[in-house]
């Protein structure tokens, strides 16, 4: 079956919009983060269709105020498309594989009701701790894990349970993980580099930095981050570790704004939309590789089929486009060879006033699946 061809459901369409002419879009907001999870530039941003209509058109003079989340807060994305697209309804068994602060969980807690059940799974023991005083109000009915995707199977067994109805992994970060520059995630924020979901275990990126080969470094800034010139930021960074070790973010960060011409960046619009900072890309590859985000992703498409129960539908949330091909690909072959009854034929994208008020969200991509 043609990948682009279109197979959609009749209960769960996501029907691509005619573009419109080009939408004068708000800046990210300078000072906040509203673009660390968004190296993803080239993602389609064309389809604002429920702006404010002129002819068919969002209006140009239509504007929301300039904000990015507030520090300390969390706005879980998509969230009435997840619940749409997953079907959660009153009984049913729901994974949340990558728990954060629980806003997704709780929204499928309360969909699943007192006679159903939620597993939140989640890396990073500070995420469980917060998941955990959030939920607790909701019932009783859901069990917490730390760990990756790798025990999924285990933590259902460990509930009872032997398949889910639905099952959700948002590969993004959570806006408390960004906000503290004790993570390291930031580039905003000065701190040890860091960059560990977990930070008991493991490399950080430091270390990966100061012991990657360049060669490695370049498949993985051109593979995995998209970047345009791998080669000149993989020199800089190993002729810098040579000078001294590369330890903290602020100092990364300085490095990349001196390769990309040696003045501070500042935000400005470019072409066609607003010029990332040129740090975004070199700080998520660093965090894909120091997780070993792309691996536990792949391991995680291989088990669904064993995971879901017949009619089950597993819904992912990418914010990169390797992580969105290799769920595009894993979903089409699984469709093909019998293993899923029905797939999201194109990623659904999130609405215009989602992406002006959760800026975070702009460069999501939800892809869905439901097993035979």
């Amino acid at each position: 079956m043609n990948p682009d061809s279109e197979f959609v459901p009749e209960d769960r369409t996501s029907v691509p919009q005619e573009p419109g002419p080009p939408l004068e879009d708000t800046p990210p907001a300078e000072g906040g983060e509203a673009d660390e999870t968004d190296s993803d530039s080239h993602l389609d941003d064309s389809q604002e269709d429920d702006a404010p209509q002129q002819g068919g058109y969002p209006t140009r003079r239509y504007r929301f105020p300039r904000r990015s989340t507030p520090e300390g807060e969390h706005v879980p994305v998509m969230l009435s498309e997840v619940l749409e697209t997953m079907g959660a309804a009153e009984g049913g068994v729901y994974v949340d594989c990558t728990l954060g602060l629980g806003g997704h969980t709780s929204a499928l807690l309360k969909r699943a009701g007192p006679h159903g059940f939620v597993i939140g799974i989640d890396f990073d023991p500070a995420a469980l701790e917060k998941a955990q005083a959030l939920l607790s109000p909701l019932g009783n009915n859901f069990q917490l894990f730390q760990g990756n995707y790798a025990g999924i199977q285990e933590n259902l067994g460990q509930a009872g349970f032997t398949g889910c109805d639905g099952l959700l992994a948002d590969l993004g970060m959570s806006s408390f993980q960004l906000d503290n520059a004790d993570r390291g995630f930031s580039y905003r924020r000065d701190g040890p580099l860091d960059m560990r979901m977990d930070p008991t275990r493991g490399r950080t990126a430091a270390e990966l930095l100061a012991t990657i080969d360049e060669k490695d470094l370049v498949q993985a800034l051109s593979e995995i981050g998209d970047e345009p010139d791998p080669w000149g930021i993989a020199r800089k960074l190993i002729a810098q570790r040579e000078i001294e070790p590369i330890t903290r973010t602020g100092q990364l960060a300085a490095l990349l704004e001196e390769s990309r011409g040696g003045a501070p960046w500042k935000l400005k619009q470019g072409r066609k939309k607003w010029e990332s900072h040129p740090a975004i890309r070199v700080f998520q590859t660093l965090r894909i590789l120091v997780n070993r985000e792309l691996g536990n992703l792949e391991h995680l498409l291989r088990m669904l089929p064993e995971i879901l129960n017949p009619g089950g539908t597993a819904v992912i949330l990418s914010f990169h486009s390797g992580e969105d091909r290799l769920v595009k690909k894993s979903f089409w072959a699984g469709l093909e060879s019998g293993k899923y009854e029905a797939i999201s034929p194109d990623p659904i994208r999130p609405s215009f006033f989602e992406r002006q008020t959760n800026p975070r969200s702009r460069s999501t991509k939800l892809r869905w699946a439901r097993k035979r």
